[in-house]
């Protein structure tokens, strides 16, 4: 590696390596679950940062103008969309700002539909604040899933949908979505008077040969969406808590605005605004080393795998650091949390949480890691599956 360093994190107070008992029930696994990286932060953060704890003074804080233009410099450079900067509203985190537009835009009961297999705190957020969750599953295709968009409509319909949260790109399974694909779901959204909250949080994850697209760039959507994003996953920094929610739209903007004044919640830490301000400014060379590492790591895995667990499926990785591996031909779904934990020694996140049983089979992997790591991780997968399938010849 150059500038990107790799960290051993054990005894950090890292909730992916120290968190292993509470989450897992063991503390000897190698993590590959929960989102985070295991480099250190772009040197320009930890500059910035220093910087500030070295004047020393921590009182109240009100963040410069500076913060708001790198983020719509970097916007407009990587992704060719035009911020105006009294769109940008804070969140601590994008699962808090989904959480609370979905306060804002529905009310209890009201149908909120994703698209499973999706991360899980969509799913939460809908189940925990009471309102009617509704799924329309992806179409699993060769080498990739796409949107049923038939079915998305017909759900809509059926259960008066209010809101749709979309995941873009799209964790777990790795799509990038296209400008026509973004559109299209957005049209039916439109038609039947849906809002739509995109999580853009790994809108800078991207492997080459694919392009983010800003849902909010594909046409007029501005009555009806809300973007949320962060520098979190680009850079490594969730425990800074700080992301953004871009709302063209003034009346949405108001209502938002309003909804914080009533919780009593103003801004963030200093902290994050430093950390995010120097990254979007000067972090674009330490994250274009990342993406490298990542995308070699996501071939590490799949080609040792495929190579040696012919029935192995993986979609093909078009953006995030989070690796979708279908392992049903070799672990039945009963089996599936002693095989990987017990057997491989590895916790990951199981395909079940981002859904229903039709993805009992599948793990995520995350990749944001040393090759190393990756490499131990799918040796221990092939070793112990091939010696399954051995003995299941056997019998």
């Amino acid at each position: 590696m150059g500038k990107v360093k790799y960290k051993d994190r054990k005894n950090t107070a890292s909730m992916k390596w120290d968190g292993l008992e509470a989450k897992f029930g063991k503390d000897d696994l190698l993590p590959l679950w929960v989102a985070d990286m295991d480099f250190e932060a772009p040197e320009c953060v930890k500059e910035a940062l220093k910087e500030y704890v070295d004047y020393g003074i921590f009182g109240y804080y009100q963040p410069p103008k500076e913060y708001k233009d790198a983020f719509i410099r970097w916007e407009e450079n990587y992704h060719h969309y035009q911020v105006q900067e009294d769109w940008i509203r804070f969140a601590p985190g994008v699962v808090p700002g989904f959480n609370w537009m979905l306060h804002i835009l529905t009310k209890e009961n009201d149908g909120v539909i994703i698209m499973p297999p999706v991360y899980y705190p969509f799913k939460d957020a809908v189940v925990n604040n009471h309102r009617t969750l509704v799924e329309s599953p992806l179409i699993r295709q060769e080498h990739r899933y796409v949107m049923d968009y038939e079915d998305f409509e017909q759900k809509i319909i059926e259960h008066d949908v209010k809101l749709f949260i979309f995941c873009t790109p799209h964790n777990p399974v790795g799509r990038v979505w296209k400008k026509q694909e973004i559109q299209k779901v957005l049209d039916i959204c439109k038609k039947h008077g849906v809002y739509v909250l995109a999580d853009e949080i790994h809108q800078d994850i991207v492997m080459k040969g694919h392009h983010q697209i800003p849902a909010a760039s594909v046409g007029d959507y501005d009555e009806i969406l809300i973007t949320l994003t962060a520098a979190t996953k680009t850079f490594n920094l969730a425990g800074c808590q700080n992301s953004i929610l871009v709302i063209p739209d003034a009346h949405l903007r108001g209502m938002y605005d309003q909804y914080l004044n009533e919780i009593r919640i103003k801004g963030g830490n200093a902290f994050g605004y430093i950390a995010v301000r120097s990254a979007y400014e000067n972090g674009r060379e330490w994250l274009e080393e990342v993406l490298d590492i990542i995308e070699g790591n996501y071939h590490l895995m799949r080609e040792t795998l495929e190579r040696e667990l012919p029935k192995v499926w993986i979609p093909e990785l078009e953006g995030t650091y989070l690796m979708w591996i279908d392992l049903g031909a070799y672990i039945a779904p009963e089996e599936m949390e002693m095989v990987i934990q017990e057997e491989c020694g590895l916790a990951v996140d199981y395909g079940a949480w981002f859904g229903n049983e039709e993805y009992d089979g599948f793990i995520r992997v995350n990749l944001a890691t040393s090759r190393e790591n990756i490499q131990k991780a799918a040796q221990n997968l092939v070793r112990v599956l091939k010696e399954k399938e051995r003995l299941a010849a056997y019998e």
